[in-house]
């Protein structure tokens, strides 16, 4: 049946479907014959923020990051969140640095160093660095380092209640069966590094390379007992005064700010360093 209007024409359905599709209906034809299935494209920013969060939490997943992208407003897909995730050739796994930023608090380092005297004798230096802080906890010098007087120096340098949970070393063998059993004593966690790998105890690296270019490189040592008044000395600028790029230029323990009052110095160690107060 064709229906006939009130003059008595012909209504033409062929006709009206090009009107239909014409003029101000045609966007809202083109958005109901769109294929099935088809999303919006992901803005550009977003696709940086799924980006983002997967770089900086590799053990998150699509579920995790889409759960937390609904959280801050945004309407996605999770197959979305997956397709612009970062791939990754294996497991998820935290990077170093954050492994330990998580346990610096519970790690301390140990380590050996040669300063020559006068006389061409060798005395050997011994230093305990705590990692989160990076305060030196120990420093002693002798002649001849055996692993007895290093377990002595450890008894000495770490009170029962303040013992570190792991404690780096390198597989030296003046350390001997004795420092392990008397860190096991302690309960601290002996771990001592690979094979010629220095820079897996690199906080205490670090530490002696500060320690040779800021203080016993620009002195003859004249014997045992003037070295260890030089590091000892040494040790409180390091603990005290000298400022850390790595703590957000503060010092192992805390140095407030003096804000009133006028400056003064005093020398250390001769005046190869200052310490610079207001009074």
């Amino acid at each position: 049946m064709v229906p006939v209007d009130s003059e008595g024409s012909y209504d033409h359905p062929t006709r009206d479907a090009r009107a239909l599709a014409s003029g101000r209906i045609l966007p809202l034809l083109a958005v109901e014959i769109a294929p099935a299935g088809r999303r919006p494209q992901i803005d550009t920013d977003l696709r940086a923020l799924i980006r983002r969060m997967s770089i900086e939490n590799p053990l998150w997943g699509a579920p995790r990051i889409h759960g937390e992208l609904l959280k801050l407003g945004f309407a996605v897909a999770q197959s979305s969140v997956a397709k612009y995730m970062v791939k990754r050739p294996g497991p998820p796994s935290q990077g170093w640095h954050t492994f330990l930023r998580n346990h610096a608090p519970d790690i301390a380092g140990m380590d050996l160093f040669v300063v020559p005297t006068i006389g061409f004798d060798l005395l050997y230096a011994f230093v305990i660095v705590r990692l989160g802080r990076r305060d030196l906890v120990w420093i002693n010098v002798t002649t001849n380092p055996t692993a007895e007087w290093i377990a002595r120096q450890l008894t000495e340098a770490f009170p029962w209640n303040a013992t570190p949970r792991y404690l780096i070393r390198d597989r030296d063998r003046t350390y001997g069966s004795i420092v392990a059993r008397r860190m096991r004593a302690m309960g601290i966690r002996d771990k001592p590094t690979a094979p010629a790998s220095p820079w897996q105890n690199g906080f205490a690296e670090r530490l002696i390379g500060s320690i040779q270019r800021e203080c016993v490189d620009h002195f003859i040592v004249l014997g045992e007992a003037h070295l260890r008044h030089i590091l000892r000395t040494y040790a409180r600028y390091y603990n005290h005064i000298r400022t850390h790029w790595s703590l957000d230029k503060d010092t192992p323990v805390y140095r407030p700010v003096q804000r009133i009052g006028s400056i003064n110095s005093h020398a250390i160690l001769g005046g190869l360093h200052h310490h610079y107060v207001r009074v």
